[in-house]
Formats: structure tokens, sequence, C-alpha cells
């Protein structure tokens, strides 16, 4: 039985008898004997029948009123006057919690039974009346309540000031708890509610959830919290809502065995008479309900402590603690706090910050406010086994996080439509704070292009996208706010910005923002307005909400076009248009792009030549044709935009100018910066999928790479290649594609070689530009087919299954374990499969994984989806990554998809309140099929099964449809150039 159910068996009333009074609290009449005329009686037989049909209207316009509250009430937040009568007498209808009270206090004592995984609380929250109401109504998810009770805050008698509960009730559809009163709160009195319940959660990784681990053996047992973004209330009763930010004491009894770890220091413990212990939290500064934390566990922990004083602990299993895997989370965590309390002139708020490392998680890791939590494989680092590229990834993923104790837990956004002010932020200085801890790196000039900027200009320049700030109504529409376009675009937008603004300024807003908001919420207009008032201070006068609200509220982002006049005026023409791969997709939704799509652009120019090119200039671009005179300009002179890729748009040229930009790469590729050489090929690429070039151009370009040192223009080049593979590598012609490519490797690769053992057998490292520029072309050159690379991953292979000592250099291990496994017998492929088993570093683990789905045995594939999902070795997120590197190997596509569709249900329960894993997946599935009959297949299964993730099966049909379409337009001219291509 669900809680209404079981409440209505309770007070012996039927559901529908419950709604029919609307919970309106009514007075009690004194029972009469009445002696009435028999035409008294038929009249009151009339009037009771009259009674009734009227209230079986009132019940059926309820019912009616209840379908569609949510298009009515929008946001739900406004002044009591505004409301209508129903949303007064039903104010658990509406989508928001109604603004009538206000917590500010919260004191939560939990009990936790770590065997069965139940936990029973007492909560009492202090509410401040701020419009008179006679409903509380506050969040409640799958508890059973068992005593509710209000009194007054204001420590008189007891009894005195108790308020009587005429009834309490949960309402499923919106998951919330309703207590309706005797008589109205009066406004401006502070009253305590007093909630009892308890709950039991198994698996869910949402709430407050129990996993496992084992450790010599023996299954042990940890239980631990997610609340992000509305899952605190399927721990406790609360306003679940950003904006309710309040104080909390936690209180957690578990066993003896056991420790318990919570956002703050514990204050006091105590011993029971049963042996268990309680320990009691310090009070918390104000804060949101999603950001409360806490874990019951027997894990040990590593320490350091900051100049300032500020504990800092990482919790793991004890093997791996002992192991020093998390040093170098710890030391990197210490340095950070340093960094951000100077860039932000802000100090860490709490006395101590926890980092946690847990066997799964539903995301890469959760910013906890002092207790960060993370899955184990994006902390947990093996210095002797682990690459540069899981190093780099898991610096990132503790810069993101730290950077959250200040953007998104000290200053949290007003509510979830601009999510983006945090993650945007914390995105951002995943580069700004790795390029602190490691300079020669260079994260935010380079790797960010690829990694960020490139990748989601993918997404956004489908027509199924939309804008960063999006509007979140109901509760269903929350989880669909967290994708790459709030993560990505956000940290996108806000490099382009701080690089108008420079450096300085941009500090100096940030701090501003900061400062003002510490504590509470803020919303975009707040950034925007303390940054125009730091503009306004250095004479500067820029209004950054007209420029922002552009690139915020529309979706997409501009495609500029450089093209020089024919007159000798040495002026440029500059236009503007809105970039979508299906150009067709303007035709077949003419509502989504009728609005006309404009930004203000702020577009570096530079003027070149064979040995020079000029300086930047900065040209603001309005309208959608503008005419600028730039520098002397001559048949030879090339026009460069976007000078570094700071801003968010690609730049097309006439062709012309394409073939002198070509060229000067040819000659002399220096004179044009790492990043715009990364940068033209990212756009040149994707102009020819969506049709703005012709197929031939991007090929001619990466024809100079054979002279390019730089690692930044070959990861650019092999991310495009790499989806071309995809598109064609099913093909008759395919080879002339591959064959194409590699003789553009192939000088790189034999210049380059592979990494170097010294005479012990240790591997010697090489500075990191030279080490990711070998690693990406050995990849390039096994995955397209190279013979040498291939022996060369057999060999090493061979020599470690034959010496059972793994010689193999971390940074091409999964590389080499990948071409093994498609290459060499199903032998091999056993013995990955046992190592994966052996191995007790996390990092190994996940490449021996993914290298299993290589294969080119359809039955070994098949065998490794099931093994993944049914194995509680494998952690979720790998779970995911399985089937998506199934799919992406040719021989496991089909495969791949076919297991997606009939394992849908189980994978939509097991992920889809996840949604950014769901996605993750339905994404990575789709992606590359390419053919009419999987366009069928994929638009078969969303009519009937699509149900609960429609915004990633919408992205997942346009980008299939696209790759049909390229399939049909394009290909045949693709492979006539490259039979008449001299370099082929």
């Amino acid at each position: 039985m669900g809680i209404e159910a079981v409440m209505s068996a309770r007070t012996g009333r039927a559901l529908s008898d419950q709604w029919a009074d609307g919970v309106a609290v009514r007075p009690r009449t004194t029972e009469r004997h009445i002696t009435v005329h028999k035409r008294l009686v038929l009249g009151f037989a009339v009037s009771i029948l009259a009674l009734i049909a009227v209230t079986a209207v009132a019940v059926a316009l309820s019912v009616k009123f209840e379908r569609c509250v949510g298009d009515q009430n929008g946001e739900g937040h406004g002044d009591a006057n505004d409301v209508d009568d129903d949303d007064a007498r039903f104010p658990w209808r509406r989508a928001r919690l109604p603004t009538a009270l206000r917590p500010r206090h919260y004191e939560l004592a939990l009990s936790v039974h770590m065997d069965n995984f139940t936990f029973a609380g007492r909560v009492s929250v202090d509410v401040e009346c701020v419009n008179a109401t006679r409903y509380v109504v506050l969040h409640a998810d799958g508890l059973d309540v068992h005593t509710v009770a209000l009194v007054h805050a204001d420590g008189r008698r007891a009894g005195a000031g108790a308020v009587r509960v005429h009834r309490h009730f949960a309402y499923a559809p919106a998951q919330l708890y309703v207590i309706a009163l005797h008589r109205d709160l009066k406004p401006l009195r502070t009253y305590r509610l007093n909630i009892s319940f308890q709950a039991r959660r198994e698996n869910e990784l949402l709430g407050f959830f129990r996993s496992s681990y084992l450790l010599h053996g023996e299954r042990r047992f940890l239980a631990v919290t997610q609340f992000s973004p509305t899952h605190a209330r399927k721990a406790f009763p609360c306003f679940d809502e950003p904006i309710y930010k309040a104080t909390f004491k936690v209180s957690l009894r578990h066993e003896a065995s056991y420790q318990s770890l919570s956002n703050m220091p514990v204050e006091a413990s105590t011993v029971d008479e049963d042996g268990w212990v309680t320990n009691h939290f310090s009070r918390t500064p104000r804060m949101s309900t999603y950001y409360l934390a806490w874990a019951v566990c027997n894990f040990t922990y590593r320490e350091a402590v900051t100049d300032s004083g500020v504990v800092i602990r990482l919790y793991a299993r004890p093997d791996a603690i002992q192991s020093g895997s998390g040093d170098y989370a710890l030391h990197i965590t210490k340095r950070l706090l340093h960094f951000y309390q100077d860039y932000f002139k802000v100090k860490y708020s709490l006395p101590k910050l926890d980092l946690l490392a847990v066997p799964k998680h539903p995301y890469a890791a959760m910013e906890n406010w002092g207790l960060s939590v993370f899955v184990e494989q994006k902390i947990l680092l093996d210095p002797e086994v682990s690459s540069f590229s899981y190093q780099m990834e898991l610096t990132m993923v503790v810069v993101h996080e730290i950077c959250h104790q200040w953007f998104g837990d000290l200053v949290t956004p007003v509510w979830w439509e601009d999510v983006w002010l945090k993650e945007g932020f914390a995105h951002f200085f995943e580069y700004v704070g790795t390029d602190f801890l490691f300079p020669k790196w260079n994260m935010e000039k380079q790797r960010f292009l690829t990694d960020v900027l490139h990748e989601v200009m993918l997404l956004d320049g489908l027509a199924s996208s939309h804008p960063i700030s999006q509007e979140v109504f109901e509760a269903t529409d929350i989880d669909r706010v967290f994708d790459w376009i709030a993560y990505k675009k956000g940290a996108a937008l806000i490099r382009m910005l701080a690089n108008v603004m420079g450096q300085a300024v941009f500090q100096r807003g940030l701090n501003d923002y900061l400062m003002t908001h510490m504590y509470g919420n803020a919303a975009r207009d707040d950034l925007w307005n303390k940054f125009s008032e730091a503009m306004q201070r250095e004479g500067k006068d820029i209004n950054i909400k007209e420029v922002m609200d552009r690139w915020t509220l529309q979706m997409g982002y501009p495609v500029v076009t450089i093209s020089k006049n024919d007159s000798l005026d040495n002026t440029v023409a500059i236009t503007q248009e809105h970039f979508v791969y299906d150009i067709d997709a303007k035709l077949r939704d003419p509502d989504l792009f009728n609005k006309s799509f404009q930004w203000q652009i702020p577009l570096t120019l530079s003027v070149g030549n064979s040995s020079h090119i000029s300086s930047e200039t900065i040209i603001w671009v309005s309208n959608k044709t503008e005419t600028h005179r730039v520098g002397r300009i001559d048949e030879e002179t090339w026009l460069l935009g976007n000078i570094n890729q700071t801003g968010y748009f690609r730049v097309n040229y006439d062709l012309h100018n394409w073939r002198l930009l070509i060229q000067q790469l040819m000659i002399n590729p220096t004179i044009i910066s790492v990043g715009n050489r990364a940068g033209l090929i990212d756009d040149v690429f994707n102009l020819a999928r969506a049709g703005y070039l012709p197929q031939n151009v991007p090929l001619q370009i990466i024809s100079y790479l054979s002279e390019e040192n730089e690692f930044l223009p070959w990861h650019a080049a092999s991310r495009a290649l790499y989806q071309l593979d995809k598109l064609l590598d099913r093909t008759e012609d395919y080879s002339l594609f591959s064959d194409y490519v590699l003789k553009q490797v192939a000088p790189k690769y034999h210049k380059l070689g592979w990494p170097s053992t010294s005479a012990d057998g240790s591997f010697l490292q090489a500075a990191y530009q030279t080490e990711e520029l070998q690693r990406e072309v050995i990849m390039l050159a096994c995955s397209f087919g190279n013979k040498h690379c291939h022996r060369q991953a057999v060999s090493l292979i061979s020599e470690w299954i034959s010496s059972n000592k793994n010689r193999i250099p971390p940074n091409v291990r999964d590389i080499v374990y990948c071409t093994g496994v498609s290459l060499m017998d199903e032998d091999v492929w056993e013995f990955i499969w046992m190592k994966f088993h052996s191995s007790t570093a996390i990092s190994e683990k996940k490449v021996l994984l993914e290298a299993l789905t290589c294969s080119d045995n359809s039955f070994l594939l098949n065998r490794l989806l099931n093994l993944s999902l049914s194995s509680d070795l494998v952690p979720d997120q790998d779970v995911i990554d399985v089937i998506i590197h199934v799919g992406r190997n040719p021989h496991g596509r089909h495969l791949a998809w076919r297991y997606f569709r009939e394992k849908w249900d189980m994978l939509n329960s097991r992920y889809g309140e996840a949604l950014f894993m769901n996605s993750k997946l339905i994404s990575g599935v789709t992606e590359f099929l390419n053919t009419e009959s999987e366009l069928t297949e994929l638009k078969d299964f969303i009519e009937t099964s699509g149900g609960g993730a429609a915004s990633a099966f919408a992205r997942a049909m346009e980008i299939v449809q696209a790759n049909v379409k390229w399939h049909n337009l394009y290909k045949q001219q693709f492979y006539q150039w490259l039979r008449k291509s001299p370099n082929g």
C-alpha cells in the first residue's frame, strides 16, 4: 500500500471521501433531535439529493482542476493575493511549494539499521509564518509518517502552545505531505513542526541509500545520501526547494561498529544502553536541503590540514586508504582550497571538508557542503598503473567539486532554470583550477577547446537543443536541466565573458557576487549586474545583461561568415546566422525557428599572410549583416576570426580564404596559434557536415598534419575523424577513407614511435605535450589499421600473457588492450576478463573492462553485456560505458542497440531518475546508427517505449536522421574526392 492508502485504512475513510471534503476544515455541529412535518421531510430529502448532485459536480470539477493545475500555476511563486481560490483551498496541487511558510532551522535525528537498512527519524522544523495559512505543505517521498505535531516556538509551557492538527496526509503525485490545521497560523510568528517517520531504502542510489563492497572476501555495507536535485525528501520531510535555505543539526544513531559523517564535525557522541552510538553534529550554516549529507560506514581515512586550520579527510575502503590510493586527491584538495580562497577572495566557510569515496553512486561526484561524495573511480588513483588521462580526469572532478563549495553551496541558484550558474562555473574552473595545479598542462587555453567547446557545440547545433536557462515548472522537469548544455555551454559562455571583461575585472565581479549573496540564493541577473558594475568601475559601459541574455535565453549559437569585399577599400562583410546541422529543420518546424535568432558577438579578428599575422581587433557584431574596415588586404592576405577560440560560435569564410588558410598550414602552421589551428579543424569538419562547405575541404586541411608538432590540433582532428569513421565503417568503400587517414598519420607515427622503457623495465616519462601527442598518434594508427601498430600491440599483450608481468606503459594500455582483444583469439579475451576480476586498482579495472568491448566476437560481446548488468563487481557508471563501447564497435553496434531495446525497461528503472546517466546511455547507443533500417527501428522503439526520456530520444532521433541524410547527400561526393585525391 502507498501512504495514501495506508492512511485511508487507518482513519477508516476512503480516499475519495478525503478528496470530496477537500480537506477543508469545518466546525462541528451539536446533534439535535428534530421533529418535522412530512412536507419538511420531503423538502429536506429533495435538498439532500440536490446537495449530493452539487457535491458530485464539485468533485468532478476538483478532479478536472487537479489535472490541469500545473498549466495554470506556472512557477507557483507569487503574492498570496495573486493565486486563485482553488490554489488557496488546495495549495498542495501547485507546482511549487506555497510561500506562506519559511523554514529557519531543522533538528533531525535518525536511527539507522544497517542489517535490513531501515531507518527511523524525528525532525523538528522551526518555520516562520509569512502569510496566514491553515496548511503546512512540505515534501516527503516514500516515508511512512507516524506522528505530526505543531507548537508555538516561543518557549511557552508545554501544551499551551500546541496548534491542533485536523488531519495530515501524503499527496504522492507531487511528493508532498500536507498538514491541515484547525485554525490559521499567524504571520510573523514562529512555529515548530515535529514529525516522526520511518522508511526502507535499498540500492536506489538516490535519497539515503545503502550499497556494499567486498573486503578480504567479506561483504560490507555502507549507507550514504544523494539529495540533489530533489531527493532529500526521500530521507526526511523537508521544504525541498533550493530557495528554502535553513540551518541543520543532525544526529545519527547506529551500531558501534560503524562511524557516521555529516556536513559538520561531530559535536558530541553518546553511547546508549544497547551499545549503539549517537553522533551529534554541529549546526550547519544556512544551506539548501539538497546539500545536506550524511553517511554511515566503516571506512578509514587520511588527513591533511590547511594553513587556515581547515581539516581535510579522505574516507575510503580500508584497503584503498592503506595502499595510498586517496593520497593524490587529498594533496590537491589542500592546494585547491588555498587557490579558490585567493581567487575569489572569500574564505572557505566550514571547519572541515571530507571527501568520501563510495563504490556506487549515480553521478561522478556530489558537492555536498563539507562532505563531498565521489564514486571511487573518480577519486582513487594508483600511480603505478593509472594513465595520464585517468589522472587528468580525476583531477578535474576534484577541482569541479571543490569549486562548488563556493558556487552552489555558499551561493545557490534561486531555482533550477539557472542550474548552469553553478555547474557552468564549476566546469569552467575545472580548467582554471587544473592550470593552477599543473601549469604545463595548459588546460584552459588548449584542452578546454576540444573537451568542452567542440563537444558542446555538437549538441547545441541540433534543432532539438534548448536555451541554457530553461523554464522548469514540474518536479519531473528538474532532472533534464542537468545536461551538457548547462555544464559545457555554461562554461564556454563564462570563458567568453571572462575574455571580454579581462581577468582582473572578471575576478572583481565574482568577488562582489559571492560577497553579496553568500549563504543565500542568486539568479543570473544578479551575476550580470555585478559584472556590469565591475566593468563600469573600469570606465567600460557594457550592459552585460543585454549581451548575455541573447546567449542564455536563445538556444544554439551563430556561425559567423567573414568574406572579403570585391572592392579595394579593405572592408569585409560579416554575417551571422543560427547554425544548425540540419538546415531542413527550419522548414520542418517553422514554429521553432520563426524567431529572429541574433546575438551580440565579440568577434576577434586578425589579418595575415605567409610570414606575419596582425594583432587581434575586436568587433561587436550585432546585426545579421555588417561591413567593417580591417587592415590592408590583398589577394594573398587571409582573415582569421575568433582568435584562440574564446568566442562561442563557429567561423566560416569564402572558399578563397579557406584555400589560403590551408596553404598557410602546409607552409608554416605556427603563424596561426595552436588554439586556432585546432579551431579551424573543428569548424571545417562541422561546417562540411552541415552542408556549409564542400566535403573535400576538411579532408584537404588534415593533409598538413604531418607538419603538426602540437597535441591539440591532432586531438581536434582525431575527434572529427572518429565521428566520420563511425559514419563510414560499414560502407563498401571504407578502405578509401581509412587509407587516406593512415597516409596522413604514418609520418608522425614513425617519427614519434612508442613510449620508452629503461633497463630495469620502468617507464620513461616524457614531457606532457610529447606524451599526449604520442598517445594520440598511436591511437589513430592502431584504430585505422596501421600494421606496425597492430604488431606492436599484439607483441606487448603476448609478452604480458607469457610472463604474467605487465610492462605495457600506462599511457597506452587502453589502446594496446583494445587492439589485442580485437585481433587475437578468445583466450586473450578470457585473460583480460580474469585480470579485470583480480585487479584491485580502480583505474586499471576500468581500462580492462572497456577493452573487453573491442572484440569482434558477437558471443563474447553478448556475454559481456549480460555479465555487466548482473554483476555487483561492475559499477553502474561502467555498465553504461560497456553498453556504449560495444555500440561503438562496428561488430557490436547492432548487438548493443538490440540489447538496449530488450533491456530498456530494466535500464530505465535502474537509471531513470539519474537522468544524466540515462541520457548518456541513449546517446551512446544511438549516435552512430546510420542506416534507413536503423532509423526505422529507432522511430518504432520511441513510439512504443520511449517514455521517460523524451528530450534524450528527440536528440537521438535528430542525430540518426542527420547520419542517414549525410549518407544520402554527401557520401558519394566524399568518396569521389578520395578516389581522385593526390594525397590519397
